[in-house]
Formats: C-alpha cells, structure tokens, sequence
C-alpha cells in the first residue's frame, strides 16, 4: 500500500477539525500545509512544528523572518518561503534586496547589517553544519543573549520540520504566495 502525503479536504473529522481550529487561518481558508499536518492526529496536536511567531518570542520579527527566509532558501522550500514573503516581510520590514539577498546571496551582502549578516551566516551554518563554529562567529554570544539563542536554535529546526512535510508533500504553492526570486 503506497501513500503519498497530500492536504486533507474538508469536512474532517471532529478530532482534527477542532485542532485545526488552533492553526492560523486566511479568512476561514487552512493553508495546505496545516492539511497536510493533519494527515496524522498526533503530528497535528502534539508533534508538529511548534507556533514560534507569538508576541513572547525573546527575537523580534525582523529577526525571526530572516532566520525563516534563510532556512527556506537554502531547504528549497519555495511553498513557505512564499508564504512568508507576502504574509511577513513588509511587517518585518526586510526590503526586496534584503529579501532577494537571503534567497540568492548571503550574509556578506551589502543591504545587511553587522548583526543581521551573522544572523544569516548563523543560519547557514545551522543548516550545512548542524552546530555554531564559534571560531568563525564569535559574536554569537554577543549579540544575542542564552534565551535568544535557543530560539534561533528552535526556529531553525522547526523550519526544517516544515521543509521536509512541504516538500516531500509537493504542495503547490498558496495562490497567494509568492515564487523564489530569478537569478
């Protein structure tokens, strides 16, 4: 028996329709993502990526994007980066080269900042390395304090969790959403 993940459609099942319920949603509309989630009870109520976009984050949004952008970029996860890009970053005021940058280019990119440019090569080593190479970013410490660093730690994590069930999914991107930026 082969099955592929792929979103649930309505109506569901009472169980999942309440923990739907506690998922963000466009007007009454549950991102295919969430549906895909909800292809296991457990992963949707207990197991799923965790909502690290509350007003307690100790990171502010600005920060929390880039991290989200970053790791989309470089997981090849176009279906979130999409959604982030339209639903986020004008909040987060990150500007189009800035927003192009963290798709196409890095951190030595001449829009960013000292702070947000080791934010993004923080990222990236994340991802490639699994750890922070001290050596090579010792304002880590720094620049963020023990409780921020966790959550950088956690929001790079989560967003690999969201790229492998999105990918793996082939979701189509939201019609809302916007592509990878072109080259």
């Amino acid at each position: 028996m082969s099955e592929i993940l792929s979103p649930l459609e309505a109506p569901y099942p009472a169980s999942i329709s309440e923990t739907l319920k506690k998922y963000p949603d466009i007007d009454g509309y549950i991102l295919a993502l969430f549906r895909v989630f909800a292809n296991s009870e457990r992963f949707l109520s207990y197991s799923g990526p965790k909502n690290l976009l509350d007003k307690n984050s100790p990171l502010s949004l600005r920060e929390r994007e880039i991290i989200i952008l970053r790791c989309c970029a470089q997981l090849d996860c176009e279906y979130e980066w999409g959604v982030h890009v339209v639903g986020f970053a004008a909040k987060a005021e990150l500007n189009e080269d800035q927003i192009n940058s963290l798709y196409l280019g890095s951190g030595l990119d001449d829009c960013w900042p000292d702070k947000e440019a080791e934010l993004i090569n923080l990222v990236d080593q994340l991802i490639h390395k699994a750890r922070i190479n001290y050596d090579e970013s010792p304002s880590f410490s720094k620049y963020w304090n023990k409780d921020e660093q966790m959550e950088i730690f956690a929001l790079v994590a989560n967003y690999h969790l969201v790229a492998f069930v999105s990918n793996s999914s082939k979701l189509e991107l939201e019609p809302f959403a916007t592509r990878f930026p072109k080259p």
